[in-house]
């Protein structure tokens, strides 16, 4: 029977662990939702129509990144997978053929969202003061996503063996760039042209580049798991079991991102037909809301690794050990942004509109509501990130299917318009689908089904 010092001292060694991989993904992933809220603030030195314009584009952008999303989640838990059992060629097959898969993808979607980008913005619901702005801006960023998805997929493979801080790197490194083009090119500063909405695109596609750059350059370090050198040591080219190990696990991914997206897509065109102000406040809203995401985030990607590499290595009680871990540190943060949100979210508004007081008053009520979306939305994304990198898919597919397909945008419309609740409705629809994501992750992962799969 083990004692209670033994049993602290287990506990305190899974924490060391658990602590030592997430806290690079936390920061990564906080900065990357920090800069998004930056550049929202920055934006919104030119107007509301333009925070407007470039939250049109966002639900767009994410379902042209879909396949990509797919990919980077098969390659992050394929490689902490083949990690943990002691599999280094395979792990490095994997990240040569996703590459190779990439790299074709991004032309084929890049191509399609340029050629097409006037209907699709029409398509989420653009008004007439930002339907002009909203398209430059997604063609520039379409456009250039060949850097920012070649350097993602790099980034996962890197988490999937355990190095959460070169993704952490590249990332801090493209978000400073990102803020820097922003203050030249938004308003025109030190000689450079005010391009407004059009300078914000131009300088986050210059961000990805430099993170691109470095997460090639991290391939070449010597301690890196996956590498280049490596993969000419042992000659390694393309293999077929690769791909088909990508392919058995991506496409469930890939439905789940395009039917959560299209959840994501209709609320937003709710809240786009609800008019600019309310556009606008809800942009910032969703920016808010991605910060709480942050959290969840880095610790999901700190579960995926953990999980992936003790399945790996035949321990399923020590990666259920670990995603209940994860879990906890993710609660303490709910707690803390909930307190933030709660007490904050005038000042917040008020920050970025000063000479809105329409918006800031839709934006206090949205603050309201994100005091309980936080606390489902960390705990479900932690869960459902366990899942995902136990190869647990098609269920994690299905239920986000049923929640943010057609939970979120059903009850936000009956809401929203039927009631006549506005931008109330749509904020009680986002409520409902983390409430029932929750629900549904949370009872999977304490199931322990998951425990059993194979990828």
């Amino acid at each position: 029977m083990t004692s209670p010092s033994q049993y602290i001292k287990e506990n305190e060694t899974y924490l060391q662990k658990a602590v030592k991989v997430a806290w690079p993904a936390v920061v990564e992933s906080f900065f990357v939702a920090l800069v998004g809220l930056i550049d929202s603030f920055m934006v919104s030195r030119v107007g509301a129509y333009a925070v407007a314009a470039v939250g049109l584009t966002t639900q767009p952008k994410f379902i042209g990144l879909a396949v990509f999303i797919a990919i980077n989640t098969s390659v992050s838990a394929l490689v902490a997978r083949r990690r943990g059992e002691n599999r280094r060629e395979d792990a490095n097959r994997v990240l040569m053929t996703a590459v190779a898969c990439v790299l074709v993808l991004t032309v084929v979607v890049s191509v399609l969202c340029v050629v097409l980008a006037d209907p699709i913005i029409h398509l989420v619901g653009s008004a007439e003061d930002t339907h002009e702005y909203a398209v430059a801006y997604f063609r520039i960023i379409m456009g250039g996503i060949g850097f920012s998805v070649l350097s993602l997929v790099i980034n996962a493979a890197q988490r999937g063996s355990g190095n959460t801080r070169i993704a952490m790197i590249t990332n801090l490194a493209s978000n400073v760039v990102n803020v820097i083009f922003n203050y030249l090119l938004i308003g025109g500063n030190f000689g450079f042209p005010a391009l407004g909405v059009t300078g914000a695109a131009i300088a986050t596609v210059i961000g990805t580049v430099v993170a691109c750059g470095m997460s090639i350059a991290s391939l070449f370090r010597k301690d890196s798991y996956v590498s280049i050198p490596y993969m000419r040591q042992q000659k390694l080219g393309l293999c077929k079991s690769s791909f088909a190990s990508i392919l058995h696990f991506a496409p469930n991914v890939f439905v789940e991102q395009i039917m959560m997206r299209i959840g994501f897509l209709l609320t937003a065109t709710l809240a786009a037909n609800l008019g600019t102000n309310a556009m606008a406040a809800h942009q910032l809203g969703m920016n808010v809301m991605s910060i709480s995401f942050s959290f969840g985030d880095g610790l999901q990607v700190a579960a995926v690794t953990l999980i992936g590499q003790s399945l790996g290595a035949g321990e399923p009680q020590k990666a259920k050990h670990f995603g209940t871990l994860c879990q906890g540190i993710g609660l303490c943060f709910s707690l803390i942004l909930a307190l933030f949100y709660l007490t904050m979210g005038r000042w917040l508004y008020q920050l970025f509109f000063p000479a809105d007081p329409e918006i800031v008053e839709i934006g206090v009520s949205i603050m309201f509501f994100m005091v309980p979306i936080v606390l489902c939305q960390v705990s479900q994304v932690i869960f459902t990130g366990s899942l995902r990198g136990a190869g647990d898919v098609r269920f994690t597919t299905i239920a986000s299917t049923i929640s943010v397909t057609l939970i979120r945008p059903s009850v936000s419309y009956l809401l929203a318009y039927p009631l006549g609740l506005g931008i109330t409705g749509i904020w009680l629809g986002v409520l409902a689908d983390q409430a029932t994501r929750l629900t549904f992750a949370g009872l999977r992962f304490r199931s322990g089904k998951w425990l059993t799969k194979k990828i």
